[in-house]
């Protein structure tokens, strides 16, 4: 997601408070109460930013599993992406001694001495997977620099503070005994040298990957600790090194001239120059014998394919399970994304994302919450695949609640715990950091964006800053009853559709300075007057007064009390005329 713009003339929150952490809001048009600072004066407070319409995925993926490969097929497989993965790892160490000095020319020059090896598009293919490699190596790097930065200026604070100090909400304390302070300005030693090198590194362009992945390469000499053997090992790290895919290209046959899969389900490959002996098709292609169907968005990828238009393919092995998939992608075109006046329209639908669970509750136009709060639970423990399993699974039974309520958009979050996962941010609190850690914010944040579009819902991100706090504050209880318990995170799932939709999260502004009655002017954050139940819920009636009528079409169970006094006596008998009264 962009980074949404600045809202001008509001209300600001504490700059040192953590707004994705621990919540509490401003909205615009509206004073909140400010913490005390020192002195009793509030504490100045930041803009909020304004909340904004995520744009629509770009790309679309999907896999589907190679069945009935023979064993020359394997071969075949495992030769050719051995060849062009010794031609990639090639590529990138040359990529990474250009640094940042590299430029288009230096690209074609990489590309024309991968082509004699392989073929242009092979070597095409190669060069931009590399390029693109180096560049999230070269984001990570400054992540990385922006971390040791961040625990530098947190040790140095504490160092500067008395032994013992007590910290306050806007900043942490001392250390707790001259043994901790000296432990940690030893690691405050080794944290500068650190960024000393890394700084060094950003400056020269240089980076540092491991094709195959650095855990793996780590688990090499801790076999024992990753529950590996030498022969598990090598067949993961020769499967994560092998490179077989192709980019797609409009106007040729099937939309992939390099690998082609025709509507049949027929998969051919060209080989390079150096393995067509292996061909067993003319133009040195070889055919494999299985046939693939996609079960996910076959109709579209077919449509594609027909038309001829580019379609990227990528051929993985799964050394644990001795699969082979093939994996096929295409960008979209850019759909812009709705106006945040439509997405209003119908109300909203505010999402709470936690460690596990989403707790969600409808909202309408007015900001009126509607029925009851919805929680839809995940576990993200687990292997990586059970993981993305279980977000998947919580993700479709949201969205498919937000299509029986009506609504058109979904607000959430715009969460990034990039400040809060520094180690020295939380001190001894290892458990939270491990939470914030192992949170999926840019996996949740792509999965629900992707998987919203498909259902035609559009995605409103708000702010994070104070949403449990004044949430808590403001809605918990008066949304609590008998029958209906809140939790502090149903009571943020309110606050942030409130942002969303533009509204304050308090219910009410405060009344008028003189008394609190509606006199000098109406109050200007309410509901409309045309909705019901704008002021609260109205607590349950228990009883009826003794004296009232019933009701049109209604019968009693039971008579009522006779009443105590004569003047409020009501007789059930009928009133006869005595006659010796009659002066007529």
């Amino acid at each position: 997601m962009s980074p949404p713009a600045i809202v001008k003339g509001v209300d600001a929150v504490p700059a040192a408070a953590d707004p994705g952490v621990d919540d509490a809001i401003c909205q615009i048009g509206q004073t909140p109460a400010q913490p005390a600072g020192r002195g009793g004066r509030p504490r100045p407070l930041r803009p909020i930013d304004a909340p904004f319409v995520a744009t629509g995925p770009s790309g679309v993926a999907i896999r589907t599993r190679l069945k009935g490969l023979t064993l020359q097929d394997d071969n075949v497989l495992r030769e050719v992406g051995a060849h062009l993965g010794s031609l990639a790892g090639r590529d990138l160490k040359a990529r990474c001694e250009a640094g940042a000095e590299h430029d288009s020319d230096g690209w074609a020059a990489r590309k024309r001495e991968l082509t004699g090896g392989s073929s242009a598009r092979w070597a095409g293919s190669i060069t931009r997977a590399t390029h693109d490699q180096w560049a999230l190596a070269r984001r990570g790097q400054l992540a990385h620099l922006k971390s040791l930065e961040a625990g530098i200026a947190v040790i140095e604070r504490r160092l500067s503070v008395p032994v013992g100090q007590k910290g306050t909400r806007r900043a942490a304390g001392g250390y707790r005994s001259r043994r901790e302070w000296f432990a940690k300005s030893r690691r405050l030693h080794a944290l500068k040298d650190r960024l000393a090198a890394v700084r060094a590194d950003w400056d020269a362009g240089r980076v540092r990957v491991a094709r195959g992945g650095r855990r793996l390469l780590n688990n090499r000499h801790n076999l024992d600790a990753a529950g590996l053997t030498e022969e598990r090992w090598r067949a993961r790290w020769e499967a994560g090194r092998r490179f077989c895919q192709a980019d797609g290209e409009s106007g040729k046959r099937y939309g992939n001239e390099t690998i082609r899969v025709t509507p049949d389900g027929e998969v051919s490959i060209r080989l390079p120059a150096p393995l067509a002996h292996l061909a067993n098709a003319p133009h040195s292609r070889y055919i494999l014998t299985a046939r693939v169907r996609f079960a996910h968005r076959g109709d579209e990828w077919a449509d594609r394919i027909c038309a001829d238009r580019a379609v990227a393919y990528r051929i993985h092995h799964d050394p644990d399970r001795g699969r082979w998939y093939l994996t096929a992608s295409w960008q979209r075109p850019t759909i812009p994304a709705v106006s945040l006046e439509a997405a209003r329209a119908h109300g909203m639908i505010g999402v709470d994302a936690n460690a596990d669970h989403f707790a969600a509750y409808r909202l309408d136009t007015c900001g009126n919450p509607v029925g009851d709060p919805m929680r839809f639970s995940y576990d993200l423990s687990g292997t990586a695949d059970h993981r993305d399993a279980q977000v998947r699974h919580a993700i479709t039974a949201l969205l498919h609640w937000a299509r029986r309520c009506g609504v058109a958009a979904i607000a959430i979050e715009d969460l990034d715990f990039a400040q809060e996962k520094t180690r020295e941010k939380h001190g001894r609190r290892k458990r939270f950091r491990q939470l914030i850690s192992g949170f999926p914010t840019g996996k949740l944040r792509a999965r629900l964006v992707a998987m919203a579009a498909e259902q035609g819902l559009a995605l409103v991100a708000v702010d994070p800053a104070y949403t449990s706090r004044w949430g808590d504050q403001h809605w918990r209880k008066p949304l609590t009853s008998n029958k209906r318990q809140m939790t502090r995170h149903d009571a943020a799932s309110v606050a942030i559709g409130r942002r969303a939709l533009g509204l304050p999260i308090r219910r009410r502004t405060t009344p008028p300075p003189a008394h609190q009655s509606d006199e000098q002017r109406h109050r200007t954050a309410q509901a409309e007057p045309s909705a019901q139940g704008r002021e609260e819920t109205r607590p349950p009636v228990t009883e009826r007064a003794h004296d009232a009528r019933p009701r049109t079409g209604t019968h009693g169970t039971r008579a009522t009390s006779a009443s105590n006094t004569v003047r409020d006596t009501r007789s059930t008998g009928t009133w006869v005329q005595n006659p010796l009264l009659d002066t007529g």
